[in-house]
């Protein structure tokens, strides 16, 4: 059974906005935008902004494609998080750097939805955090399989939304917010 984050402390996660993955995503740049305006709710509210680079055979580390995409600068102090696996949980220092910042919520943004933002939100609920998922700052390609059929993105990122809204885990709560509607809490406020 997870541990239960006990507290009310928001930490905004940002996943893989990278050239290389922003590149072919659906409706990249509004997602841009609203991903960085969450950013500057969150810096303004004095919640922690984390930002999450993928690197693998595609995404080499120091390539072009491997930065943050250019309309997202991560500020000084804001800690980076290098990751090979989907979960930016996976073999990370995130678990260790949400501990330092007492954080007991995950506000989650990037892409690709169904991969990286699904694994990392499925690690932070397994992991006891309560979860809320930007529904509209997070993007992915459409899908085409091998038998012909086509996954449309903005279908797989509406699926994501949902089960983040409707799904349960005893302890922790979990649902999925407009970046307009999205509230961080001040670090000792409740919720």
């Amino acid at each position: 059974m997870a541990t239960i984050r006990a507290g009310n402390k928001d930490a905004l996660l940002v996943v893989d906005v990278q050239v290389g993955v922003m590149r072919h995503a659906w409706d990249a740049p509004r997602i841009v935008e609203n991903i960085g305006a969450a950013v500057e709710k969150a810096r303004r509210s004095g919640v922690p902004v984390i930002w999450v680079q993928h690197a693998d055979d595609d995404l080499v580390v120091d390539t072009p494609d491997w930065q943050i995409v250019p309309e997202l600068l991560p500020a000084a102090g804001e800690t980076r998080i290098h990751k090979q696996f989907n979960s930016s949980f996976e073999q990370t220092t995130l678990e260790e750097t949400l501990a330092e910042l007492g954080a007991t919520r995950v506000v989650l943004a990037g892409a690709a939805t169904n991969w990286c933002i699904r694994a990392t939100a499925y690690g932070a609920l397994d992991r006891g955090y309560d979860l809320t998922l930007l529904k509209d700052a997070h993007t992915t390609e459409t899908m085409e399989l091998d038998n012909g059929v086509r996954i449309e993105a903005a279908n797989i990122i509406h699926d994501l939304n949902i089960a983040m809204t409707w799904l349960s885990y005893p302890g922790r709560k979990n649902s999925a917010a407009a970046v307009e509607e999205a509230e961080f809490a001040p670090p000792d406020n409740v919720r």
